[in-house]
């Protein structure tokens, strides 16, 4: 039976990375206090923005991916570049205003969020500081939900230092983790990303390992400085 172009459409917005960034970040706003309705809008405007950054990576990837994945639907030539343009053009008008009645603070910090990571690793992803995005977008997190309110109206208190900083080495963690099913073919067309030059260093086996146990120590000291220092 084949796959309907609405189920294509779902697969090229990255739906696991988009569902678990919500999920996670929804649980941030439960923990530190939020109300439901501004839990449901965090994750709403999450989910919209991840889908838009999915939708854009399988559109500026369509050859590089018909060479190496060609089971994606846009590679694979299973779905129309037109829906997925279509598409994220109507998450781009829907993700402004959900980011806006978040506040201001919050709206501005995550649009930036969104245009650091879909430009940022489009044109770092294959060089050695292909790091930066990833670290940058994952430190605006907490002041997104540090900010985020209702209707509109934000919070005014910032982040603490520590949660940033925790943030932007999650966002190095999950960068090497994410890199590493890739790194073969990356090697072979000529990528020189961080993970790649550290990998030739290590060796994957041994990269997969210090970044799991990197990204497990840092998950740690998230949840302890949630509960000494908390959030904001």
């Amino acid at each position: 039976m084949p796959t309907t172009p609405s189920l294509l459409l779902v697969r090229a917005a990255h739906p696991r990375q988009a569902i678990a960034t919500a999920a996670v970040l929804s649980a941030v706003a439960a923990v530190a206090g939020r109300p439901l309705r501004e839990v449901g809008l965090v994750a709403a405007t999450v989910l919209v923005g991840q889908s838009l950054l999915g939708w854009a990576d399988d559109l500026a990837d369509r050859e590089r991916d018909a060479r190496r994945r060609p089971d994606k639907p846009l590679a694979g030539d299973r779905l129309d570049p037109a829906t997925v343009w279509f598409a994220l053009t109507c998450a781009l008008l829907l993700v402004v205003p959900l980011a806006v009645a978040n506040g201001r603070r919050a709206a501005a910090t995550y649009l930036a969020l969104l245009l650091v990571s879909a430009v940022g690793d489009r044109l770092l992803h294959a060089h050695p500081l292909s790091f930066v995005p990833w670290i940058a977008s994952f430190a605006l997190y907490p002041a997104f939900v540090a900010y985020g309110g209702w209707g509109g109206l934000g919070s005014p208190t910032p982040p603490t230092v520590a949660m940033v900083a925790l943030a932007a080495a999650l966002g190095l963690g999950v960068h090497v983790l994410v890199a590493l099913p890739g790194l073969v073919d990356d090697h072979e067309e000529g990528e020189r990303s961080l993970p790649m030059l550290l990998a030739l260093r290590t060796g994957t086996p041994r990269l997969l390992l210090l970044a799991g146990v990197w990204t497990a120590a840092v998950v740690a000291g998230v949840l302890i400085a949630g509960r000494s220092v908390g959030l904001s």
